[in-house]
Protein backbone atom coordinates (compact mmCIF):
# COMPACT_ATOMS: atom_id res chain seq x y z
CA UNK A 1 0.00 0.00 0.00
CA UNK A 2 1.65 3.46 -0.89
CA UNK A 3 1.58 5.81 1.93
CA UNK A 4 3.40 8.51 3.58
CA UNK A 5 3.95 8.07 7.40
CA UNK A 6 5.61 10.65 9.67
CA UNK A 7 6.28 10.77 13.27
CA UNK A 8 4.18 13.77 14.17
CA UNK A 9 4.71 14.02 17.93
CA UNK A 10 6.66 11.65 20.66
CA UNK A 11 6.31 11.65 24.37
CA UNK A 12 7.63 9.48 26.65
CA UNK A 13 5.75 6.05 25.58
CA UNK A 14 3.10 8.28 23.82
CA UNK A 15 3.83 8.45 19.69
CA UNK A 16 1.09 10.18 16.91
CA UNK A 17 1.66 8.93 13.78
CA UNK A 18 0.65 10.89 10.53
CA UNK A 19 -0.69 9.54 7.62
CA UNK A 20 -1.65 9.72 4.56
CA UNK A 21 -3.02 7.39 1.31
CA UNK A 22 -3.44 8.55 -1.80
CA UNK A 23 -6.20 8.85 -3.29
CA UNK A 24 -4.89 7.28 -6.10
CA UNK A 25 -4.59 4.21 -4.59
CA UNK A 26 -7.80 4.27 -2.50
CA UNK A 27 -9.38 4.66 -6.10
CA UNK A 28 -7.38 1.42 -6.96
CA UNK A 29 -8.53 -0.61 -4.60
CA UNK A 30 -12.49 1.10 -4.70
CA UNK A 31 -12.51 0.05 -8.65
CA UNK A 32 -11.33 -3.41 -7.28
CA UNK A 33 -13.67 -4.11 -5.35
CA UNK A 34 -16.87 -3.20 -7.35
CA UNK A 35 -15.41 -5.63 -9.80
CA UNK A 36 -15.19 -8.79 -7.08
CA UNK A 37 -19.03 -7.68 -6.29
CA UNK A 38 -20.04 -8.22 -9.94
CA UNK A 39 -20.22 -11.90 -9.24
CA UNK A 40 -22.02 -11.63 -6.40
CA UNK A 41 -24.65 -8.69 -6.88
CA UNK A 42 -28.40 -9.90 -8.41
CA UNK A 43 -30.16 -6.28 -9.76
CA UNK A 44 -33.44 -6.84 -11.62
CA UNK A 45 -32.74 -6.41 -15.46
CA UNK A 46 -29.23 -7.27 -15.33
CA UNK A 47 -27.83 -10.99 -15.63
CA UNK A 48 -26.13 -12.19 -12.62
CA UNK A 49 -22.33 -11.08 -12.74
CA UNK A 50 -23.17 -8.86 -15.37
CA UNK A 51 -23.81 -5.86 -13.63
CA UNK A 52 -21.95 -2.88 -14.46
CA UNK A 53 -19.54 -1.69 -11.59
CA UNK A 54 -20.98 1.94 -12.21
CA UNK A 55 -24.42 0.74 -11.38
CA UNK A 56 -23.30 -1.45 -8.20
CA UNK A 57 -21.86 1.69 -7.69
CA UNK A 58 -24.34 4.16 -7.95
CA UNK A 59 -26.56 1.87 -5.40
CA UNK A 60 -23.96 0.77 -3.40
CA UNK A 61 -21.46 3.39 -2.97
CA UNK A 62 -21.69 4.99 0.90
CA UNK A 63 -21.23 1.27 1.53
CA UNK A 64 -18.72 0.33 -0.30
CA UNK A 65 -16.51 3.01 0.16
CA UNK A 66 -16.68 2.45 3.95
CA UNK A 67 -16.02 -1.15 3.71
CA UNK A 68 -13.05 -0.01 1.24
CA UNK A 69 -11.58 2.51 4.17
CA UNK A 70 -12.17 0.68 6.99
CA UNK A 71 -10.13 -1.77 5.01
CA UNK A 72 -6.92 0.54 4.29
CA UNK A 73 -7.01 1.77 7.62
CA UNK A 74 -6.33 -1.51 9.06
CA UNK A 75 -3.56 -2.08 6.59
CA UNK A 76 -2.09 1.05 6.86
CA UNK A 77 -2.25 1.38 10.50
CA UNK A 78 -0.14 -2.68 10.91
CA UNK A 79 2.41 -1.50 7.78
CA UNK A 80 3.30 2.12 9.57
CA UNK A 81 3.91 0.04 12.55
CA UNK A 82 5.97 -2.47 10.74
CA UNK A 83 8.03 -0.45 9.27
CA UNK A 84 8.34 1.75 11.90
CA UNK A 85 9.37 -1.16 14.28
CA UNK A 86 7.10 -0.64 16.74
CA UNK A 87 6.23 -2.39 20.00
CA UNK A 88 2.56 -1.19 20.52
CA UNK A 89 0.83 -1.29 23.69
CA UNK A 90 -2.71 -1.91 23.18
CA UNK A 91 -4.83 -1.14 20.53
CA UNK A 92 -4.14 2.13 18.48
CA UNK A 93 -6.45 5.21 18.45
CA UNK A 94 -7.49 6.73 14.82
CA UNK A 95 -8.08 10.08 14.28
CA UNK A 96 -9.38 10.74 10.68
CA UNK A 97 -8.26 14.13 9.52
CA UNK A 98 -9.31 14.01 6.08
CA UNK A 99 -11.17 11.45 3.56
CA UNK A 100 -13.74 11.36 0.69
CA UNK A 101 -14.02 9.68 -2.66
CA UNK A 102 -11.02 11.49 -4.76
CA UNK A 103 -9.67 12.82 -1.68
CA UNK A 104 -6.35 11.67 -0.20
CA UNK A 105 -7.19 9.34 3.39
CA UNK A 106 -5.30 11.71 5.91
CA UNK A 107 -5.43 10.25 9.63
CA UNK A 108 -3.31 10.46 12.81
CA UNK A 109 -2.49 7.34 14.39
CA UNK A 110 -2.42 7.59 18.44
CA UNK A 111 -0.39 4.82 20.20
CA UNK A 112 0.93 3.81 23.74
CA UNK A 113 4.20 1.77 23.08
CA UNK A 114 6.22 -0.48 25.27
CA UNK A 115 9.11 0.55 27.09
CA UNK A 116 12.43 -0.26 25.92
CA UNK A 117 14.18 -2.64 28.53
CA UNK A 118 17.72 -2.57 28.95
CA UNK A 119 17.75 -6.27 30.95
CA UNK A 120 20.45 -6.55 33.67
CA UNK A 121 23.11 -9.45 32.78
CA UNK A 122 22.41 -12.60 35.02
CA UNK A 123 25.39 -12.19 37.52
CA UNK A 124 22.85 -9.52 39.60
CA UNK A 125 21.13 -12.20 40.71
CA UNK A 126 21.17 -14.55 43.55
CA UNK A 127 18.54 -16.74 44.98
CA UNK A 128 17.71 -19.84 47.35
CA UNK A 129 16.57 -23.48 46.27
CA UNK A 130 15.16 -25.81 48.90
CA UNK A 131 15.49 -29.64 48.83
CA UNK A 132 12.85 -31.11 51.61
CA UNK A 133 14.56 -33.94 53.47
CA UNK A 134 12.67 -37.02 54.11
CA UNK A 135 14.15 -38.68 57.28
CA UNK A 136 13.50 -42.44 58.24
CA UNK A 137 11.55 -41.41 61.06
CA UNK A 138 8.89 -39.55 58.57
CA UNK A 139 8.73 -42.49 56.12
CA UNK A 140 8.36 -45.26 59.22
CA UNK A 141 5.22 -42.81 60.51
CA UNK A 142 4.11 -42.62 56.87
CA UNK A 143 4.07 -46.39 56.57
CA UNK A 144 2.46 -47.13 59.84
CA UNK A 145 -0.50 -44.82 58.90
CA UNK A 146 -0.95 -46.55 55.81
CA UNK A 147 -0.51 -49.66 57.45
CA UNK A 148 -3.42 -48.80 59.62
CA UNK A 149 -5.49 -47.39 56.94
CA UNK A 150 -5.34 -49.85 54.60
CA UNK A 151 -6.04 -52.77 57.71
CA UNK A 152 -7.54 -56.25 57.56
CA UNK A 153 -9.80 -58.30 59.60
CA UNK A 154 -9.44 -61.89 60.77
CA UNK A 155 -12.94 -63.89 62.03
CA UNK A 156 -12.75 -63.31 65.73
CA UNK A 157 -14.29 -66.71 68.37
CA UNK A 158 -18.15 -66.90 67.98
CA UNK A 159 -18.42 -66.10 71.63
CA UNK A 160 -16.44 -63.14 71.72
CA UNK A 161 -18.46 -59.90 72.17
CA UNK A 162 -17.84 -57.24 69.56
CA UNK A 163 -15.39 -54.54 70.36
CA UNK A 164 -14.43 -50.93 68.88
CA UNK A 165 -12.44 -51.66 65.94
CA UNK A 166 -14.05 -54.88 65.42
CA UNK A 167 -15.73 -55.18 61.77
CA UNK A 168 -19.49 -56.20 62.25
CA UNK A 169 -20.95 -58.17 59.53
CA UNK A 170 -25.12 -58.29 59.08
CA UNK A 171 -27.90 -58.27 57.91
CA UNK A 172 -30.80 -55.80 58.64
CA UNK A 173 -34.32 -55.18 57.93
CA UNK A 174 -35.70 -51.47 58.88
CA UNK A 175 -39.09 -50.07 59.65
CA UNK A 176 -40.25 -46.42 59.90
CA UNK A 177 -43.63 -45.72 62.17
CA UNK A 178 -43.87 -49.92 61.09
CA UNK A 179 -43.79 -49.67 57.60
CA UNK A 180 -40.72 -50.62 55.46
CA UNK A 181 -39.75 -48.22 52.86
CA UNK A 182 -36.97 -48.39 49.87
CA UNK A 183 -33.88 -49.05 51.18
CA UNK A 184 -34.98 -50.76 54.30
CA UNK A 185 -33.35 -54.10 54.17
CA UNK A 186 -30.00 -55.12 53.74
CA UNK A 187 -27.41 -57.80 53.22
CA UNK A 188 -23.76 -58.40 53.93
CA UNK A 189 -23.25 -55.07 55.64
CA UNK A 190 -20.35 -54.39 56.75
CA UNK A 191 -19.22 -51.48 59.64
CA UNK A 192 -16.44 -50.70 61.22
CA UNK A 193 -16.93 -50.16 64.80
CA UNK A 194 -15.97 -46.82 66.27
CA UNK A 195 -16.12 -44.90 62.69
CA UNK A 196 -19.61 -43.98 62.84
CA UNK A 197 -20.15 -44.04 59.27
CA UNK A 198 -23.12 -45.59 59.10
CA UNK A 199 -25.69 -43.71 61.00
CA UNK A 200 -25.08 -41.58 63.44
CA UNK A 201 -24.87 -43.38 66.91
CA UNK A 202 -25.38 -46.93 65.18
CA UNK A 203 -22.28 -48.07 66.16
CA UNK A 204 -22.42 -47.55 69.50
CA UNK A 205 -25.38 -49.89 70.11
CA UNK A 206 -23.52 -52.59 68.03
CA UNK A 207 -21.00 -53.17 70.72
CA UNK A 208 -21.14 -56.39 72.63
CA UNK A 209 -22.99 -58.15 70.23
CA UNK A 210 -21.80 -62.23 69.33
CA UNK A 211 -22.00 -63.97 66.16
CA UNK A 212 -25.67 -65.15 65.02
CA UNK A 213 -27.15 -62.75 67.47
CA UNK A 214 -30.30 -60.64 66.54
CA UNK A 215 -29.76 -57.14 67.81
CA UNK A 216 -32.60 -54.18 67.54
CA UNK A 217 -31.10 -50.81 66.70
CA UNK A 218 -32.92 -47.55 66.85
CA UNK A 219 -31.16 -44.64 64.75
CA UNK A 220 -32.83 -41.75 63.43
CA UNK A 221 -32.31 -41.17 59.42
CA UNK A 222 -30.32 -38.04 57.84
CA UNK A 223 -31.65 -34.75 57.64
CA UNK A 224 -30.64 -35.26 53.38
CA UNK A 225 -32.23 -38.54 53.14
CA UNK A 226 -33.33 -39.16 49.27
CA UNK A 227 -37.22 -39.10 49.95
CA UNK A 228 -37.80 -36.02 52.03
CA UNK A 229 -40.89 -37.83 53.86
CA UNK A 230 -37.91 -40.09 55.76
CA UNK A 231 -35.67 -37.18 56.17
CA UNK A 232 -35.24 -36.95 60.16
CA UNK A 233 -37.43 -40.02 61.33
CA UNK A 234 -36.59 -42.38 63.79
CA UNK A 235 -36.04 -45.96 62.55
CA UNK A 236 -36.17 -49.38 63.81
CA UNK A 237 -33.14 -51.74 62.16
CA UNK A 238 -33.80 -55.91 63.21
CA UNK A 239 -30.00 -56.78 62.96
CA UNK A 240 -29.35 -60.61 62.14
CA UNK A 241 -24.94 -60.66 63.09
CA UNK A 242 -23.45 -63.08 60.38
CA UNK A 243 -19.84 -62.32 61.84
CA UNK A 244 -17.16 -60.56 63.94
CA UNK A 245 -13.73 -59.92 62.63
CA UNK A 246 -11.49 -58.24 64.82
CA UNK A 247 -8.20 -55.48 63.07
CA UNK A 248 -5.43 -57.60 61.81
CA UNK A 249 -2.27 -55.67 61.91
CA UNK A 250 -0.33 -55.65 58.59
CA UNK A 251 2.81 -56.73 58.12
CA UNK A 252 5.10 -54.18 56.53
CA UNK A 253 6.69 -56.56 53.72
CA UNK A 254 6.80 -56.61 49.79
CA UNK A 255 3.62 -58.12 49.78
CA UNK A 256 1.73 -55.50 51.55
CA UNK A 257 3.43 -53.04 49.34
CA UNK A 258 2.04 -54.98 46.20
CA UNK A 259 -1.47 -54.16 47.24
CA UNK A 260 -0.69 -50.44 47.29
CA UNK A 261 0.45 -50.53 43.77
CA UNK A 262 3.81 -50.99 44.65
CA UNK A 263 6.55 -53.60 43.17
CA UNK A 264 7.90 -54.39 46.84
CA UNK A 265 8.59 -52.32 50.36
CA UNK A 266 11.82 -50.47 48.96
CA UNK A 267 9.31 -49.36 46.14
CA UNK A 268 6.74 -48.37 48.24
CA UNK A 269 8.97 -46.20 49.89
CA UNK A 270 10.78 -44.36 47.32
CA UNK A 271 6.78 -43.53 46.01
CA UNK A 272 5.83 -42.22 49.56
CA UNK A 273 9.55 -40.03 49.73
CA UNK A 274 9.10 -38.81 46.41
CA UNK A 275 5.43 -37.91 47.38
CA UNK A 276 6.55 -35.68 50.31
CA UNK A 277 9.20 -34.27 48.27
CA UNK A 278 6.50 -32.96 45.81
CA UNK A 279 4.00 -31.74 48.16
CA UNK A 280 6.49 -29.58 49.79
CA UNK A 281 8.45 -28.51 46.34
CA UNK A 282 5.56 -26.83 45.28
CA UNK A 283 5.35 -24.37 47.85
CA UNK A 284 9.48 -24.29 48.23
CA UNK A 285 9.46 -23.47 44.44
CA UNK A 286 6.59 -20.45 44.52
CA UNK A 287 9.11 -19.04 47.37
CA UNK A 288 12.04 -19.40 44.93
CA UNK A 289 10.26 -17.44 42.24
CA UNK A 290 9.10 -14.89 44.16
CA UNK A 291 12.81 -14.12 45.24
CA UNK A 292 13.55 -14.27 41.45
CA UNK A 293 10.46 -11.87 40.92
CA UNK A 294 10.98 -9.11 43.29
CA UNK A 295 15.10 -9.08 42.41
CA UNK A 296 14.11 -8.62 38.75
CA UNK A 297 11.62 -5.60 39.72
CA UNK A 298 14.13 -4.47 42.08
CA UNK A 299 17.02 -4.45 38.84
CA UNK A 300 15.03 -3.08 36.28
CA UNK A 301 13.32 0.32 35.79
CA UNK A 302 10.46 0.33 33.65
CA UNK A 303 8.33 3.24 32.59
CA UNK A 304 4.73 1.06 32.16
CA UNK A 305 2.23 2.03 29.79
CA UNK A 306 -0.77 4.12 31.48
CA UNK A 307 -3.53 2.72 29.00
CA UNK A 308 -2.16 -1.33 30.30
CA UNK A 309 -3.17 0.12 33.68
CA UNK A 310 -6.03 1.42 33.23
CA UNK A 311 -6.47 -1.63 31.33
CA UNK A 312 -5.82 -3.62 33.99
CA UNK A 313 -7.48 -1.78 36.82
CA UNK A 314 -10.91 -2.21 35.00
CA UNK A 315 -10.65 -6.01 34.37
CA UNK A 316 -10.56 -6.66 38.47
CA UNK A 317 -13.94 -8.49 39.19
CA UNK A 318 -16.00 -6.72 42.36
CA UNK A 319 -13.38 -4.01 42.54
CA UNK A 320 -15.27 -0.55 40.80
CA UNK A 321 -13.47 1.62 43.43
CA UNK A 322 -10.00 0.21 42.13
CA UNK A 323 -8.85 3.16 39.70
CA UNK A 324 -8.83 5.51 42.91
CA UNK A 325 -7.24 2.75 45.48
CA UNK A 326 -3.17 3.17 45.40
CA UNK A 327 -2.85 0.25 46.80
CA UNK A 328 -4.45 -1.69 43.89
CA UNK A 329 -2.81 1.08 40.88
CA UNK A 330 0.63 0.47 43.04
CA UNK A 331 0.00 -3.47 42.63
CA UNK A 332 -1.48 -3.83 39.00
CA UNK A 333 1.50 -1.34 38.13
CA UNK A 334 4.24 -4.47 39.59
CA UNK A 335 2.51 -7.28 37.87
CA UNK A 336 2.68 -5.13 34.40
CA UNK A 337 5.97 -4.31 35.05
CA UNK A 338 7.07 -7.94 35.48
CA UNK A 339 5.48 -9.17 32.64
CA UNK A 340 7.43 -6.96 30.26
CA UNK A 341 10.73 -7.84 32.03
CA UNK A 342 9.48 -11.24 31.67
CA UNK A 343 8.64 -11.31 28.29
CA UNK A 344 11.98 -9.33 27.41
CA UNK A 345 14.15 -12.18 28.87
CA UNK A 346 11.97 -14.41 26.98
CA UNK A 347 12.16 -12.88 23.70
CA UNK A 348 16.21 -12.55 24.26
CA UNK A 349 16.99 -16.09 24.44
CA UNK A 350 14.54 -16.91 22.09
CA UNK A 351 11.58 -19.06 24.40
CA UNK A 352 8.52 -19.77 23.02
CA UNK A 353 5.37 -22.32 23.58
CA UNK A 354 4.64 -25.20 21.33
CA UNK A 355 1.29 -26.55 20.53
CA UNK A 356 2.65 -29.99 22.03
CA UNK A 357 3.13 -28.39 25.48
CA UNK A 358 -0.10 -26.62 25.57
CA UNK A 359 -1.91 -30.39 24.75
CA UNK A 360 0.21 -31.49 27.42
CA UNK A 361 -0.64 -29.49 29.83
CA UNK A 362 -4.56 -29.93 29.49
CA UNK A 363 -3.85 -33.40 29.31
CA UNK A 364 -2.27 -33.41 32.73
CA UNK A 365 -5.76 -31.24 33.99
CA UNK A 366 -7.88 -34.14 32.42
CA UNK A 367 -5.93 -36.78 34.40
CA UNK A 368 -6.57 -34.78 37.54
CA UNK A 369 -10.04 -34.64 37.38
CA UNK A 370 -11.63 -38.22 36.41
CA UNK A 371 -14.92 -38.27 34.96
CA UNK A 372 -14.58 -34.59 33.54
CA UNK A 373 -12.59 -35.29 30.79
CA UNK A 374 -15.32 -33.79 28.45
CA UNK A 375 -15.16 -30.95 30.61
CA UNK A 376 -12.25 -29.86 30.33
CA UNK A 377 -11.70 -30.50 26.65
CA UNK A 378 -14.92 -28.41 25.47
CA UNK A 379 -13.64 -25.10 28.37
CA UNK A 380 -10.65 -24.63 26.43
CA UNK A 381 -12.60 -25.47 22.94
CA UNK A 382 -14.99 -22.83 23.70
CA UNK A 383 -13.16 -20.32 25.60
CA UNK A 384 -9.96 -19.06 23.33
CA UNK A 385 -9.32 -16.83 26.43
CA UNK A 386 -8.76 -19.44 28.43
CA UNK A 387 -6.25 -20.95 26.61
CA UNK A 388 -4.55 -18.03 25.68
CA UNK A 389 -4.01 -17.86 29.95
CA UNK A 390 -2.63 -21.51 29.97
CA UNK A 391 0.03 -20.66 26.85
CA UNK A 392 0.83 -17.46 29.51
CA UNK A 393 1.19 -19.28 32.23
CA UNK A 394 3.59 -21.83 30.69
CA UNK A 395 5.42 -18.91 29.02
CA UNK A 396 6.19 -17.78 32.34
CA UNK A 397 7.30 -20.95 33.91
CA UNK A 398 10.01 -21.96 31.07
CA UNK A 399 11.31 -18.37 31.26
CA UNK A 400 11.93 -19.32 35.53
CA UNK A 401 13.57 -22.23 34.54
CA UNK A 402 15.66 -21.12 32.00
CA UNK A 403 16.56 -18.56 34.77
CA UNK A 404 17.15 -20.47 37.24
CA UNK A 405 20.21 -22.40 34.99
CA UNK A 406 22.06 -18.87 34.62
CA UNK A 407 21.63 -17.05 38.46
CA UNK A 408 23.37 -17.94 41.21
CA UNK A 409 21.67 -20.41 43.64
CA UNK A 410 23.02 -21.37 46.87
CA UNK A 411 20.70 -25.16 47.68
CA UNK A 412 19.60 -25.28 51.31
CA UNK A 413 18.47 -28.34 52.40
CA UNK A 414 15.31 -28.42 54.94
CA UNK A 415 13.45 -31.12 57.65
CA UNK A 416 9.88 -30.86 57.35
CA UNK A 417 9.44 -28.85 60.21
CA UNK A 418 11.83 -26.40 58.79
CA UNK A 419 9.90 -26.27 55.31
CA UNK A 420 6.31 -25.75 57.27
CA UNK A 421 7.91 -23.11 59.19
CA UNK A 422 9.20 -21.05 55.80
CA UNK A 423 6.17 -21.57 54.33
CA UNK A 424 3.86 -20.08 56.37
CA UNK A 425 5.69 -17.54 57.10
CA UNK A 426 6.25 -16.80 53.48
CA UNK A 427 2.00 -17.28 53.45
CA UNK A 428 1.83 -15.14 56.05
CA UNK A 429 4.17 -11.98 54.75
CA UNK A 430 2.24 -12.57 51.37
CA UNK A 431 -1.11 -12.51 52.97
CA UNK A 432 -0.19 -9.20 54.99
CA UNK A 433 0.75 -7.53 51.75
CA UNK A 434 -1.87 -8.86 49.27
CA UNK A 435 -4.52 -5.90 48.11
CA UNK A 436 -7.91 -7.12 47.53
CA UNK A 437 -7.95 -7.90 43.84
CA UNK A 438 -4.91 -10.25 44.60
CA UNK A 439 -5.38 -13.67 42.10
CA UNK A 440 -2.39 -15.58 43.03
CA UNK A 441 -3.36 -18.42 45.59
CA UNK A 442 -1.32 -18.88 48.48
CA UNK A 443 1.64 -21.24 47.86
CA UNK A 444 1.12 -23.82 50.65
CA UNK A 445 1.84 -28.00 50.83
CA UNK A 446 -1.07 -29.90 49.51
CA UNK A 447 -2.57 -32.35 51.91
CA UNK A 448 -0.85 -36.29 51.72
CA UNK A 449 -2.40 -37.97 49.18
CA UNK A 450 -3.25 -41.38 49.82
CA UNK A 451 -1.42 -43.57 47.86
CA UNK A 452 -3.45 -45.69 45.22
CA UNK A 453 -4.80 -49.41 45.67
CA UNK A 454 -4.35 -49.17 42.09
Amino acid sequence: IFMKVQVQSKKGLKTTLSIIVDKDEIKKKLDNRLLELQDQVDLKGFRKGKVPPSVIKNQFGKAIYGEVIDKVLKESTTKAIQDKKLKVAGQPKIDLKTFGEGKDLNFELQLDLLPEIKLQTFEKYKISEYLVKVGKDVLDERLDNLSKEYKSFEDKKSDTKSETGDQVIFNYQATVDDKEFEGSNGKDVAIELGKDLFLQGFDKQLIGVKKNEKKKVISTLPQNHPKKELANKKAIFNCEILNIKSPKKNKLDDDFAKKLGAKDLADLRDKIKNQITDQYNIALNSITKKEILDQLEKNHTVEVPQNLIDNELKSIPNNPNSNKDENSVQSVKKRIKLGLILNEYGETNNIKVTEDEIKNEIQKQVKSMPGQEKFVFEYYQKNPSATQHLQSSIYEEKIIKFFKTKINSVKKELTIKEAEKLIKSFNENNKAKATPEAKKKESKPVKSKKISKK
